[in-house]
């Protein structure tokens, strides 16, 4: 189908990109400068921003608690933008409604941006946030059972290299991963994937600023042949966490989503996929305030609790 109406608007609104060097300052405070106020944000039980203290530094971690209850299930939660962009207070509002909606106490983490932190600083302060969270489940009120990853675009890529970190590891904490339009494959050859080319632009993403966006990332050398660059290129994705991953029909990345839930399943892993038809990339951060993309959130919770969700 065609782009979602209201989206139609908004899009049409952003002026095309002019081949202007990017600058990460500016477009931060821009971002910034969108974000609402705490009075007019969706209220939960708590909100608490946190310092957690791993291996690989002192994280900050914003915790949403849902409702008053004697355990949770946690869900660390990693937000989108390209490596370079996003907070926890620019997608303050997509970790509140995961809290809302699963139930779960959600860690959102503040890892460390590029250009400043290039690979692999945001996913080792990911990961390393993940452990403190089991390791302090008491603390948190775990009820042991659940402990979901989760993220949207360059988040669904830091969520899904976490899994393959732990099992690795030897660890086997994890029980669900949630990829949100993930960007799984930082080849951007736009000739491996049709998505790249069908949505080439003016859908909000597009593909000629892939490969820019995502240079702060790679600035240091990183290979996007290297599987925890690039969570797609893993060749044995069998033993990994059940898996909901969630695409756009008018997002480049569609493609390397979908093909990824498809190897997961012919790796024996379960797997849920959902492309949102009329939704571009960013869906979930920009949209949720449409019913039909608000409805992704209440997805995850029944996936998260296997409960069919009101």
């Amino acid at each position: 189908m065609t782009i979602h109406p209201e989206i139609a608007k908004i899009l049409a609104t952003i002026p095309a990109p002019d081949g202007s060097p990017l600058d990460p300052a500016a477009m931060r405070a821009g971002e910034a400068a969108q974000v609402p106020p705490p009075a007019d944000r969706l209220p939960l039980h708590a909100v608490e921003d946190r310092t957690a203290a791993t291996p690989s530094g002192d994280v900050p971690v914003r915790i949403y608690t849902p409702v008053d209850s004697d355990s949770y299930g946690l869900l660390v939660y990693m937000h989108g933008g390209a490596f370079f962009l996003g907070s926890l207070d620019t997608h303050d509002h997509v970790a509140r409604s995961l809290a809302k909606e699963t139930g779960f106490k959600v860690i959102s983490v503040g890892y460390r941006l590029a250009p400043e932190a290039a690979f692999p600083a945001g996913l080792r302060d990911s990961y390393a946030v993940l452990r403190w969270a089991a390791d302090n489940g008491a603390e948190l009120g775990w009820d042991g059972r659940s402990l979901a990853v989760a993220g949207d675009s360059s988040g669904g890529n830091f969520a899904a290299a976490l899994t393959a970190m732990a099992k690795d590891d030897g660890w086997q904490g994890i029980t669900h991963q949630v990829l949100f339009y993930p960007s799984l494959d930082l080849d951007f050859d736009v000739d491996r994937y049709a998505s790249m080319r069908e949505n080439a632009e003016g859908y909000g993403l597009e593909t000629a600023g892939l490969a820019p966006f995502n240079a702060f990332y790679l600035e240091n050398g990183a290979d996007p042949a290297d599987p925890l660059v690039s969570p797609i290129k893993r060749g044995d994705l069998s033993g990994l966490p059940p898996a909901l991953i969630i695409t756009a029909e008018h997002d480049p990345l569609r493609d390397e989503g979908e093909l990824y839930a498809k190897r997961l399943a012919e790796a024996g892993v379960p797997v849920q996929l959902h492309r949102y038809a009329g939704a571009n990339h960013g869906f979930v951060a920009n949209f949720s305030w449409l019913p039909e993309f608000y409805a992704a959130f209440r997805e995850t919770a029944q996936f998260l609790t296997g409960n069919e969700q009101p």
